[in-house]
């Protein structure tokens, strides 16, 4: 059994980000939100070493948990988003 979802504020860094296919996509480099809102805008994901970070919309964030995100985009989608 698995453990429930978390709040996005429980994001770890480096957490896997897993995409729709179940593949990892990347590694969370950022939570990108206002914690004093309680607003989360998105991710900075970290595809690879030799790739620039994306920027992941919370709108495409379907699961959190402290160490692993999963996201309903594919890791061709995330690595087309700009830098």
């Amino acid at each position: 059994m698995s453990a429930p979802p978390v709040s996005w504020k429980a994001i770890e860094r480096d957490a896997r980000v897993v995409a729709a296919d179940g593949s990892e996509a990347g590694t969370v480099a950022e939570v990108v939100g206002d914690p004093e809102a309680d607003i989360f805008n998105g991710l900075v994901v970290s595809p690879g070493r030799l790739q620039a970070n994306r920027y992941l919309p919370a709108e495409r964030v379907t699961g959190i948990w402290p160490d692993r995100v999963e996201v309903a985009a594919t890791a061709e989608e995330i690595e087309a988003l700009p830098p």
